[in-house]
């Protein structure tokens, strides 16, 4: 299994912080956005490969930051080769990226760099390893407001998905969906197919939605908490924690 980390994001709602460094490279107390997410990861014996997609723009920043990290096993930053915000592939360009460079053809991890959590991705694995299908994560969320910012699942009784909307205007439901996703190999080709058939490309749930319409996916319930580094307010709050 690998995992596959998408950092190609601009953050220009964190400027002037981000104008010069990603945001996963932040720092938050002895260590930065992504390397609080990775301590997490590190608990999952079961990947091969660390695979971190960055922009252009800040590929030799993230390149440093890898030589200067303990690892288990492999680790390798793709270069998605764009400078802009404007020019920018989006989350599941990026991720058939990665999946293709390194000839992916196992089980994959995905995760977004910009998050803090508070749950066992170990966890998840071993959810998803058991179902022996995708799976998607989610938990309850009260607020309107903030399900019309994110994923939205609606589950049977054995927590297949039945239906999964990408930042509705009208929720379904209240499990919010975070970006985290385990992605079985037998299901990677349809990441170009969604591509290739006009599905949106921006936010890495675009291509969850469209595997569910193809494939079978599951969702774990998640056993913890999970912070979204989504703005200026957020990133210095969690540098008070």
């Amino acid at each position: 299994m690998k995992v596959i980390i998408i950092a190609a994001g601009y953050a220009t709602r964190l400027y002037p912080l981000t104008l010069n460094t990603p945001k996963p490279l932040l720092p938050i107390g002895d260590s930065t956005i992504l390397g609080l997410l990775l301590r997490e990861v590190k608990h999952i014996p079961q990947i091969t490969e660390y695979v971190i997609v960055s922009n252009h723009k800040f590929i030799d920043q993230f390149n440093d930051w890898v030589a200067t990290q303990e690892w288990p096993c492999k680790v390798t930053v793709v270069d998605d080769g764009t400078e802009t915000s404007e020019t920018r592939l989006g989350a599941v360009r990026d991720l058939l990226l990665a999946v293709e460079q390194r000839a992916i053809d196992e089980d994959i991890l995905v995760l977004a760099a910009d998050n803090l959590i508070e749950f066992s991705l170990a966890d998840f694995v071993a959810y998803a390893q058991c179902k022996h299908t995708s799976c998607i994560m989610y938990h309850e969320e009260p607020s309107i407001e903030k399900l019309q910012r994110t994923g939205v699942v609606t589950l049977d009784a054995d927590s297949r998905v039945l239906d999964l909307q990408e930042k509705p205007q009208v929720p379904n439901t209240h499990h919010a969906v975070p970006p985290f996703y385990y992605y079985v190999a037998q299901d990677l080709p349809l990441i170009r197919q969604c591509i290739e058939q006009g599905g949106a490309t921006d936010a890495p749930g675009n291509l969850a939605q469209y595997i569910y319409r193809h494939s079978i996916i599951h969702a774990w319930h998640m056993n913890g908490g999970r912070v979204d580094i989504g703005n200026l307010e957020t990133y210095l709050r969690m540098c008070k924690v």
